[in-house]
């Protein structure tokens, strides 16, 4: 086995018992990621000399027996959307393109006390506001499995480095299916945590209240050892949960006999692709040989998740890119006439298509006359939503449905932002309930196009989650080497 092809666990074994030095992985990585990011653009940069420098520190320490960690020496690719000191963090806009974070988010201080480097910093939509990373400011990232497809968004970077093999695992930030959308478009795993569970300081945030950092990984077992990486209280972050968490990786192998999963028929309706659904219905039928329960059941209020979500997400994103101004740090426009017509040229030119679209869209909701009648009435709606989840938890152990309606669309096939957005209509209902979710493979559509299904568990309910992913990943093995098919855009 190449060193790019092992999984997380792997190289932790590896690592541990001297068969591959920290600095022989990261190279080897480094080396995939020359040789295929040409033809990928999942990253917005890559720390070379800085990733071989801390995995020499690393060898350093296990020759001494002074691991920090298993994690130790384990390079890792992080979304350029959370903050790393010293190192750019863009958001894939021209607003930060040259902002370099002082400090570091929360998850990069508890992988650096890990020993884990960073690798790379992958591509995004911008600010995250997007479903296939067609919307950064500086390329447009493929999907490994075809070139021409997108890899998903606004995780696409992240997601399309661990399906290439530049990492065995990448961070990334779900706000509406972010994590999991492109997961299910690489074929990999993808968790987006309970809301609270993994901290949001230093992640630049888009809508704060559905906003989350989750785990890429190519196995489930390595996305559960990534999750523990992750999770931990933070008083910086006021919705950070001060609870102990579990080990994630404990009983993951138990089985799923005795469990009771639920399909809710609204997500199997008009819109859903033949070959996802027979896909996930393969999965339902293993589960169930498993010796789990599966039944159809029912969310009556899933078709106003999507509009509750886009203006929710929107009004929130007004407030928190308010901050972008020219004036404290950022882009600033050339060219203006007095300090008003500096905050409109500056964000005028700064932001892209698709972020001015949610400010627009968020300003109106937030208006005088149309704030009761829009965004008072999502968050009533929000309230309804995350009823019905409860009911369905106190009868099922886990939800089970597609993550995306179709597999992989082309790059520049949805024009029209509304058939953009529908591709999130599985994965926003997850973050407007505050839920655990992942995505994982189950197979490919005729095309060769990876497919993923979503688990989705009560708050905190990640070990069962974990616990089912894992006994279907046997029946649906890792998916391994994507095939870079099709060519260069």
């Amino acid at each position: 086995m190449k060193a790019h092809e092992m999984t997380l666990a792997q190289a932790i074994d590896a690592l541990d018992k001297k068969e591959i030095s920290s600095v022989e992985l990261t190279q080897a990585l480094l080396n995939r990621i020359d040789e295929e990011e040409p033809k990928v653009r999942a990253l917005n940069c890559v720390c070379r000399d800085t990733a071989l420098m801390q995995a020499a520190e690393s060898d350093a320490r296990r020759a001494k027996g002074e691991a920090k960690s298993a994690l130790d020496g384990i390079p890792a690719i992080v979304k350029d959307n959370i903050c790393t000191e010293g190192i750019p963090t863009t958001c894939s806009s021209r607003m930060l393109q040259n902002f370099v974070p002082p400090y570091d988010a929360h998850v990069i201080e508890l992988l650096k006390k890990q020993g884990v480097i960073t690798l790379a910093k992958s591509n995004l939509d911008e600010f995250a506001m997007g479903s296939s990373t067609e919307n950064s400011a500086f390329a447009i990232t493929a999907n490994p499995w075809d070139l021409n497809r997108v890899p998903g968004g606004s995780s696409g970077g992240s997601a399309a480095a661990v399906s290439a093999m530049y990492a065995p695992m990448a961070l990334g930030s779900d706000t509406g299916g972010s994590i999991r959308q492109p997961a299910a478009y690489c074929g990999v795993v993808g968790i987006k945590p309970t809301y609270g569970a993994v901290s949001r300081y230093g992640l630049v945030a888009f809508a704060s209240s559905l906003d989350q950092i989750g785990p890429f990984a190519r196995t489930v077992e390595d996305a559960a050892i990534s999750l523990n990486a992750i999770c931990g209280h933070d008083h910086r972050d006021s919705t950070s949960m001060n609870i102990a968490h579990p080990d994630y990786t404990q009983g993951i192998k138990d089985g799923v006999k005795g469990m009771k999963i639920g399909l809710p028929k609204e997500y199997f309706g008009e819109g859903l692709d033949k070959d996802v659904k027979d896909a996930i219905m393969k999965a339902a039928r293993a589960f169930e040989k498993l010796g789990a329960a599966v039944e159809e059941t029912t969310l009556p209020t899933f078709d106003y998740a999507l509009a509750a979500y886009y203006i929710i997400s929107s009004a929130e994103a007004t407030s928190n890119l308010s901050r972008y101004d020219g004036v404290k740090y950022g882009y600033r426009a050339k060219h203006y006439d007095g300090i008003v017509d500096m905050y409109i040229q500056t964000r005028n030119e700064g932001f892209g298509a698709e972020v001015k679209r949610r400010l627009m869209l968020g300003n109106y909701v937030l208006s005088s006359g149309y704030y009761d009648a829009y965004y008072l009435k999502a968050l009533k709606v929000r309230t309804l939503i995350k009823r019905d989840f409860d009911a369905l938890f106190e009868k099922y152990d886990c939800i089970l449905s597609p993550t995306a309606p179709a597999p992989a669309f082309k790059i520049g096939e949805k024009s029209d932002p509304m058939q953009m957005y529908l591709t999130d209509i599985y994965t926003v209902p997850v973050n407007i309930a505050g839920l655990a979710a992942m995505s994982l493979p189950c197979g490919l559509s005729p095309e060769g196009l990876p497919i993923g299904l979503q688990l989705i568990a009560k708050p905190l309910g990640e070990p069962a989650m974990l616990r089912a992913a894992y006994a279907l990943e046997q029946e649906f093995p890792p998916l391994g080497e994507p095939s870079f098919a099709g060519g260069e855009q």
